[in-house]
């Protein structure tokens, strides 16, 4: 066959022209990925901006009230310098500075962007603001029916109590004076009907702060939070995304018996995951474990025969229970109080809340148990019953009965 009489008389020379084949197949290949690499470039400077578009850009001048943005496309954004001014009115910002940006609109040709509505945004701009879900900031001026009157700009909206925070306001002077960020869920009547919504912001915000725990928080972890409600049950502690339970067992190692004895609302603490379910947006947390152990170190607090106060912290019907230090209670039993007379309860010579002084009559790590008596405490022979004659005075005892048997009489 031709074709193969063809390749097998040119199948010697292929290896000489490898090199040459392999310059110009790699060759090929980067051209290949620079063309792409422009193309989407190209693609990317030459996409439309929509409406409430983020964006990067650098600022590549500033004249007078104007900031001119590199965005990327062919022509330069604008943005009131008037956003980037501190409360004295300086210019906070330079060239070649980046800056977060949000897409407005095109106006005489002009790409306009804001960081945020607000400052001294009118009726349009924040119509615009509603239209492409841009944030705008908000000066919570006053506590109205219902809610809270907004100053935006120089317009006046209506912030509902449900739409201040993603929890229930309890104290509406926590949120009056304040400048915080809001998204207009309304707009009608040409600016004279706005409603405006915190909690859209806050829970948007939530929700990628969860998407990363979920992929970061493991078991065991130690990790800060901040109180963000107080119940009977516990305190509810917020991770940065979603919040997490410490139930009341899990406050403190000793007794607790409210919750606003160990913490309040906005403390900052460090809590360990005891448990994850995030089908069920369930966290278990306990405060407890990231505290020294008080158990670790009682064989050398309260060694046997030493002596302690205590207080008495709940009465049982076989004793009560003595707390020695927060999370180390030891057990003054029944039979060791009464100073040997028979009592029907411990209460009736002791009551919670009473300081004692108690002495350590033993100590049992693996159970946690340690068993306290009265310090002047002295143990009782048991009424009714006779002191066992030791073998030694069972001997001398016969020996002095057998001197007084009446000698044998004589028969007659």
């Amino acid at each position: 066959m031709p074709g193969a009489g063809g390749a097998t008389r040119y199948a010697g020379l292929l290896p000489c022209f490898a090199p040459y084949f392999n310059r110009n197949l790699r060759s090929t290949i980067m051209d290949e990925e620079r063309f792409d690499q422009l193309f989407e470039e190209k693609e990317t400077k030459n996409a439309r901006l929509q409406p409430g578009d983020r964006v990067d850009a650098v600022i590549v001048g500033i004249s007078g009230e104007n900031v001119f943005l590199d965005v990327g496309g062919k022509s330069e954004g604008v943005l009131a310098a008037a956003e980037l001014k501190n409360e004295a009115g300086e210019l906070e910002a330079a060239e070649g500075d980046h800056v977060q940006v949000y897409f407005l609109s095109n106006r005489n040709g002009e790409s306009i962007f804001t960081t945020r509505l607000g400052g001294q945004s009118g009726a349009r701009e924040l119509e615009e603001a509603f239209q492409a879900g841009i944030p705008v900031q908000g000066t919570v001026m006053a506590e109205v029916k219902g809610g809270f009157a907004v100053m935006v700009g120089n317009q006046r909206c209506f912030c509902p109590y449900s739409q201040m925070d993603i929890r229930r306001v309890e104290r509406a002077e926590d949120y009056l004076e304040k400048t915080l960020n809001f998204r207009i869920t309304e707009y009608s009547g040409h600016g004279r009907n706005i409603l405006v919504s915190a909690r859209a912001l806050l829970e948007e915000e939530r929700q990628q702060q969860r998407e990363k725990l979920m992929q970061e928080l493991q078991v065991g972890m130690q990790v800060p939070g901040v109180v963000s409600s107080i119940r009977d049950f516990g305190a509810f502690v917020d991770l940065g995304g979603v919040d997490g339970l410490i139930p009341i067992s899990e406050l403190a190692w000793g007794q607790i018996n409210r919750v606003d004895e160990v913490l309040n609302r906005g403390d900052k603490v460090e809590v360990l995951v005891k448990a994850l379910d995030w089908e069920r947006d369930r966290i278990s947390l306990s405060l407890r474990d990231t505290l020294p152990n008080p158990w670790d170190t009682v064989l050398a607090n309260y060694p046997v025969g030493s002596v302690h106060q205590g207080t008495v912290a709940r009465i049982a019907p076989f004793g009560a229970f003595v707390t020695l230090e927060p999370g180390v209670d030891g057990l003054l039993h029944i039979s060791r109080l009464g100073a040997g007379r028979k009592l029907h309860s411990p209460g009736e010579v002791l009551e919670v809340g009473q300081e004692v002084t108690v002495k350590v009559e033993s100590v049992d790590l693996e159970q946690k148990r340690i068993a306290l008596a009265p310090e002047d405490y002295q143990p009782q022979p048991e009424a009714g019953k006779e002191k066992k004659p030791q073998r030694g005075e069972r001997r001398e005892r016969r020996e002095r009965t057998e001197d007084y048997k009446l000698p044998p009489q004589p028969t007659s």
